[in-house]
């Protein structure tokens, strides 16, 4: 009987300081994060130093922690795994820092982490993965369509080419006096209207899997300020559901592409905007009527940042092998295809 593999997962790359333990990859028991929100909400958006400053704050607490919810200490775990980037390179190196004193002081394998790759297998957590498979990774700082063989391969076959859906989001939220983060906000706006607001949809050359939503987000400002000039008032909820309808039309529409095309056996929703109702309500239709492609969506809890992504992915990489030295540091321009 094989032995079990306990990961230490942590992740700070942007303004969740969070830690969690994950058993075989597969098994939750403990996932901590300490959210900063309410710090970054009356600046509209994260600001790099407060984020960094909070991790530095946080991080020993939220180690302790998921530590104690799990019942665990660290002569238990096989490793400690890291979000090594993308990210803020403030906040990705008290993580990072944090996790090699760990690692040194217990004598522990360090394993660097992609973030993305975490927020692919964070779905591992919820069923396993079959191959092959395409995920749909939709946040704040990316959107992309990665296919994957196998576990621990990735190849990116679509990604945005300049505002990502989340980040658009948050600017269409601003331009709506919403608050921060805008993203839920908007999301719970659309299910209050009617899409009745002609809207662009960007979808780039014949075959492409990219994505491209700074024309949206500009047709939307200036769809306001124009109703502005005429002394008009457009509903909030109408221009939401409007926006929405149009950033939900390309994702889904692309996804569905990707996975006939490539021929995957399994479709996964990840990221923070995988949290969007629309979206995933949108996605459950499409995919629900089309035979030997399963769709896979994570809980709420589970989409937005947290360790446990970190860890499941960081088990993966345990298992190929694959060790970070001391000389780790943070990478906020890591390319998942290549690290």
């Amino acid at each position: 009987m094989s032995k079990d593999t306990f990961i230490l997962g942590m992740e700070t790359s942007c303004d969740e300081t969070a830690v969690a333990i994950v058993k075989n990859g597969k098994e939750i028991l403990s996932n901590v994060v300490a959210s900063q929100i309410e710090s970054h909400k009356r600046f509209g958006g994260v600001v790099p130093e407060i984020a960094s400053r909070h991790h530095v704050e946080q991080i020993t607490i939220v180690i302790e922690e998921a530590l104690s919810r799990a019942g665990m200490t660290m002569k238990e775990m096989d490793a400690v795994a890291v979000t090594e980037g993308p990210g803020l390179v403030g906040a990705l190196l008290i993580g990072v820092n944090a996790a090699k004193a760990l690692a040194f002081a217990h004598g522990l394998p360090l394993i660097g982490v992609h973030h993305i790759a975490g927020h692919i297998y964070a779905n591992r957590l919820v069923t396993e993965m079959k191959f092959p498979l395409l995920s749909l990774v939709v946040s704040g700082g990316h959107t992309e369509l990665v296919y994957m063989k196998e576990h621990g391969s990735y190849e990116v076959i679509g990604e945005t080419r300049d505002d990502a859906a989340g980040e658009a989001y948050d600017k269409v939220a601003r331009t709506l006096s919403l608050p921060y983060p805008g993203g839920p906000h908007i999301d719970r706006l659309a299910a209050e209207g009617n899409p009745e607001i002609n809207l662009p949809r960007a979808w780039l050359e014949a075959d492409s899997f990219d994505f491209s939503f700074s024309g949206l987000k500009s047709a939307v400002i200036n769809t306001v300020h124009n109703a502005e000039q005429r002394g008009e008032k457009i509903a909030p909820e109408t221009l939401a559901a409007s926006f929405q309808e149009s950033v939900i039309d390309v994702l889904v529409t692309k996804t569905l592409k990707a996975a006939k095309q490539y021929e995957v056996e399994q479709v996964l929703l990840a990221g923070g905007v995988a949290a969007n109702r629309g979206l995933r309500s949108r996605l459950e239709t499409e995919f629900g009527s089309l035979e030997g492609i399963e769709l896979v969506i994570p809980p709420l809890s589970l989409c937005t940042d947290n360790a446990a992504m970190i860890a499941a992915a960081g088990t993966i990489e345990f298992e190929k092998g694959k060790r970070g030295s001391m000389a780790m540091n943070a990478n906020p321009g890591l390319d998942i295809e290549n690290f």
